[in-house]
């Protein structure tokens, strides 16, 4: 009985539902977006190409590993975790002859991966595509075979793949310098060769004489991988069996199949936990900011109803049947509005993923990955949000005497409930706390997520106190309202009389304004920290930046004299524990004289290859100082233990951790310096002369090098607003909607104001003079969560109480939601006003 009365009323107040079921729709569209992000981080296919001729793979580990053992109530719990290195492990060649000598191996293949870019004419380049060196002998691999020409056997000798030769127009003969791990070399094509098939997709490829890899690889006596191929007849698990038995005791690992794709893309395997992170992150806060608008929604949807529903109280419909009503409506319009977003969603996060792989932060090797959980996880979010919501928004009709509700359709209740007041301040307390939180978080990846979380609770708490803020804004903004005329005395008397109706208006401004302030200013205020210390802390009188890769070492020796210092910086990652930590090597030799980044403690002049300097905040997690012992993981997974020699304060600028160039060097996948500072009396034309035999390589002052640095972090905030740019269009959405259906309730409203009298001019400047009134209260608060959440941020992450926030973009935030509000108030008011006043008011009585 109740489910077809629940249909019947859907089915003839569509427009009083349109409004919940668009805020429906776009959470469930959102939530699949995101949850399609999810699933490809945690089951997205990286398909193998380099190896796709050899069943068997082995590779050296790419994660470091901790096992804790706990004796609790007699009883021993042993735990491990795993976390993936920053550059790629390499394995002992000397496996090689272990692995020949397993039975059913008809051959053992090693292979040799490093960085080889080819320099040639911009706009012919790889396409897109990686470069990669390797050593002609691991061509089975693929297979590559010749197509033309002869293989490498000189120092100088290079065969290219078909689609670089294409691309370049290079023929066996050519020349061709490549830029890989070392200076810059010249060889001459030998041949071409192509794969078997069409499988390469992602990757170029530059096979040179097994001597001249090796020194390129510059790892003597290691492989990047060796393939092992099966002899005929062989099964491939069985030979996987019989590999791994020989390995037993080292650290080597075995892939088959699919298992090999993450062995040959490391970024692919790493941007898995990337977007893990990110599709978490933005699929928790568009449930959260989901939830807040939909209980809004449905509270103004069943504002409207209050008549009705008072009506059905007095003629004995009792509370649960009510309540059964108004959730057998809300599975109804959940249910279609989540099936609809679900499937909306799904070419959202096939355009969300594209725009991930052009902005640089997932490779193209990482295949999305679609399913039916993400439709099902978004349509069963939409369901529970909306009867979740419809049954708090309709507790206060339910619960009241039927007389009670009849005097509340015809009056907005003077008070809020005293509940809705305390569960107010209770989230007015959490977000209080968050805040002084996030205020002593030191470390990105732990003060993000509170960031959005302190905007969304905050924000909250001024969802359940709108209409105090609302009555108090109306106190406050009163006398001038007035002095408007007429129109700005009727929206003062709607402010006091309809708080309610006016806060479910503010609360999504609030939002909007909060996270958008919040998305576009975190970044910058890390950024400018960070590069304000880096210009403090470069002393150098010229930088080397390169267009490629990297600058060679070549270039910064040619730079070295008795009187002039040249030091390199090559960045990179490493683990204390699990723990991961920026780290950069530097040249040690004249270190002062480039290079300040503020010690507190020791001295950089005992920074050694057996000695370490560390930021004042990996000093204080860590408990170290000069002298103490720090065990930490390189890039490439070897372990390394070093005496702390001093520590500074510009962690932030210059990563916390620093050490000798060479031994980072010898432990990244690129050891070309990301940057070579120079100390020097000679003109920039002069360092141009001596660095002209090295492409690419420019010699700019500190401040371009700044510049050069703010466009990177500018690229790799890019993908931070856009992660976050969804969930800030559906709550402009959402602004809109809440708006239209505000304004569409009071159509009786507008026509009894008509026949006392009020033009039509007058009504629409009420509605302009209240979009405007609610427009500031939700600026001042917006803008206030904002700030506290900014300036918190800031303290923590800089040590700073100064968040970078830029007036222009400020203004163009603040313009942006005011527009919002008049467009969602003008049209909506324009379409009520149509009706004729004496037909409106005669309908509704």
């Amino acid at each position: 009985m109740m489910l077809r009365y629940a249909l019947r009323t859907v089915r003839h107040r569509k427009g009083g539902f349109l409004g919940a079921f668009l805020a429906l729709m776009c959470a469930a569209a959102l939530i699949t977006a995101c949850g399609t992000l999810l699933e490809t981080g945690l089951r997205g296919t990286i398909g193998t190409e380099r190896y796709a001729a050899t069943p068997v793979v082995v590779s050296a580990d790419q994660n470091v590993h901790r096992t804790t053992v706990k004796h609790k109530k007699g009883k021993t719990k042993t735990k491990h975790k795993a976390k993936p290195i920053a550059e790629r492990a390499w394995l002992s060649e000397n496996l090689t002859t272990r692995l020949s000598r397993v039975p059913g191996a008809e051959r053992v293949i090693p292979e040799l991966t490093f960085i080889a870019e080819p320099l040639i004419p911009t706009g012919t380049g790889t396409g897109g595509r990686t470069a990669y060196g390797h050593a002609w002998d691991s061509a089975p691999l693929t297979p590559y075979a010749l197509t033309t020409g002869t293989p490498p056997h000189a120092q100088d000798d290079l065969v290219i793949d078909r689609y670089l030769a294409d691309r370049a127009r290079l023929k066996p003969g050519d020349r061709l310098t490549v830029q890989s791990t070392q200076s810059p070399r010249t060889y001459r094509v030998t041949g071409i060769a192509a794969p078997t098939g069409d499988g390469i997709r992602h990757q170029t490829s530059l096979f040179f004489s097994t001597a001249e890899a090796r020194r390129l690889a510059a790892h003597p006596g290691q492989v990047t991988a060796i393939g092992v191929v099966p002899a005929e007849g062989t099964d491939t698990a069985d030979l996987k069996a019989a590999v791994a038995k020989a390995l037993r005791g080292t650290t080597a690992q075995v892939s088959t199949g699919d298992e090999r794709g993450p062995v040959e893309f490391l970024d692919a395997a790493a941007a898995r936990i990337k977007l893990v992170s990110m599709g978490g992150a933005m699929g928790g806060t568009s449930l959260l900011v989901a939830v807040l608008v939909v209980v809004g929604t449905f509270a103004l949807s069943v504002q409207q109803r209050h008549r009705e529903l008072a009506l059905l109280r007095a003629i004995a419909a009792t509370s649960g049947q009510v309540r059964r009503l108004l959730g057998r409506e809300a599975l109804l319009v959940g249910a279609a509005a989540g099936v609809a977003g679900a499937l909306a969603g799904l070419p959202l996060g096939s355009w969300l993923y594209g725009r991930f792989v052009a902005l640089g932060a997932v490779p193209a090797t990482l295949q999305h990955t679609v399913s039916v959980f993400p439709l099902f996880a978004a349509v069963a979010a939409t369901i529970i949000g909306a009867w979740a919501a419809a049954r708090i928004s309709s507790r206060r009709i339910a619960r009241i005497r039927p007389a009670e509700a009849l005097a509340e359709a015809a009056a907005e209740r003077g008070r809020p409930a005293w509940g809705r007041i305390l569960a107010g301040l209770v989230l007015l307390a959490g977000g209080t706390v968050l805040v002084a939180v996030l205020s002593v978080l030191r470390t990105e990846p732990a003060s993000t997520p509170v960031t959005f979380l302190a905007v969304v609770v905050l924000a909250s708490s001024v969802a359940l106190l709108g209409p105090l803020l609302v009555k108090a804004a109306a106190a406050v903004l009163g006398a001038a309202l007035r002095r408007t005329g007429p129109g700005g005395r009727l929206a003062t008397a709607n402010l006091r009389g309809n708080a309610t109706r006016m806060a479910s208006v503010v609360t999504p401004l609030t939002l909007l304004i909060g996270m958008t302030c919040t998305v576009l200013f975190v970044q910058p205020t890390l950024g400018h920290a960070a590069r304000a210390q880096a210009r403090e802390g470069i002393r150098a009188d010229w930088v080397l930046a390169a267009e490629g890769p990297g600058v060679p070492a070549g270039a910064a020796r040619q730079l070295r004299t008795d009187r002039d210092v040249a030091t390199e910086v090559v960045r990179t990652t490493v683990r204390v524990g699990l723990d991961k930590y920026a780290a950069q090597g530097v040249s040690t030799a004249g270190l002062a004289r480039t290079w300040d980044p503020d010690v507190t403690a020791g001295s950089l002049a005992e920074l050694t290859h057996d000695t370490v300097a560390v930021s004042e905040l990996a000093a204080d997690q860590l408990h170290l100082k000069p002298g103490s012992t720090l065990k930490l993981t390189l890039g490439d997974g070897t372990p390394a233990t070093l005496t702390v020699a001093a520590v500074y304060a510009k962690g932030l600028g210059f990563g916390d951790v620093t050490m000798a160039h060479d031994l980072v060097a010898r432990h990244v996948d690129n050891p070309l310096a990301a940057t070579v500072l120079v100390s020097t009396a000679r003109s920039q034309e002069e360092l141009a002369a001596a660095v002209r035999k090295f492409p690419g390589v420019r010699v700019v002052p500190p401040a371009t090098a700044d510049s050069l640095q703010a466009e990177r972090l500018q690229a790799n905030a890019e993908v931070n607003y856009f992660a976050m740019g969804l969930v800030l269009a559906f709550t402009a959405i959402a602004v809109v909607n809440t708006l239209a259906m505000s304004v569409s309730e009071r159509v009786r409203e507008f026509a009894l104001l008509r026949l006392a009298g009020a033009t039509r001019r007058q009504v629409l400047r009420m509605l302009r003079t209240e979009a405007v009134s609610v427009l500031l209260l939700a600026t001042t608060l917006g803008s206030g969560i904002a700030l506290a959440v900014l300036t918190a941020f800031s303290i923590g992450m800089t040590g700073s109480a100064a968040p970078a926030v830029t007036p222009l973009v400020y203004v163009t935030v603040v313009a942006a939601a005011g527009l919002l509000a008049l467009v969602g108030t003008a049209l909506p008011g324009r379409v009520a006003l149509k009706a004729r006043p004496v037909t409106v008011a005669t309908a509704r009585e």
